[in-house]
């Protein structure tokens, strides 16, 4: 059971490397490693939080929330670290998540939206190496988009990561060692 437990259980640092291995083998050619972190911990912050969290800001369930948090209230413009969320959320959604999303939502309209939202948490970063960093990814959002998307549209090819069980003994009684 301890086995189990430890192929199971992965802490943020794994869950890190997890999407940068796989988001780097998406990249049609290198990539800035600074970006490619960034947006790996993008994907491996929300695959840890939920969308009833608490004690941070919860997993947008849709672009719908994001629109409702970010677009709609007008007074987060002004709030660098919000609009770096909303960047952050974007990314994850119209990336990442774009094949779900496409039915309701418009993408490109999104990906606008997540590089202002960029731009606007680059413009009020006091940290002029993170300033830089929050800048390129609202330069090239579309690119990192289509990447995180990539690797969505792998992680749904593969059937599993993990091999399934088993099929039970025959004549569905437990098997003797």
């Amino acid at each position: 059971m301890e086995h189990l437990r430890e192929l199971l259980a992965s802490d943020h640092r794994q869950t890190l490397e997890f999407f940068a291995v796989n988001l780097r083998d998406v990249c049609d050619s290198p990539v800035d490693r600074e970006e490619l972190l960034y947006n790996a911990s993008v994907l491996a912050h929300y695959a840890q939080t939920s969308t009833q969290a608490t004690h941070e800001f919860p997993t947008p369930r849709n672009l719908s929330d994001v629109f409702d948090h970010f677009v709609l209230d007008t007074t987060l413009r002004h709030d660098g670290p919000m609009m770096e969320e909303a960047g952050a959320q974007c990314l994850l959604l119209a990336g990442f998540f774009e094949r779900q999303m496409r039915r309701r939502h418009n993408i490109r309209w999104y990906a606008e939206v997540g590089a202002t939202c960029f731009r606007r948490a680059a413009a009020r970063e006091q940290s002029s190496r993170k300033a830089r960093l929050l800048e390129t990814l609202a330069a090239s959002f579309e690119s990192w988009r289509q990447r995180h998307e990539r690797l969505g549209l792998t992680f749904r090819d593969m059937r599993y990561l993990l091999a399934p069980p088993p099929p039970p003994a025959p004549g569905g009684g437990a098997r003797s060692r």
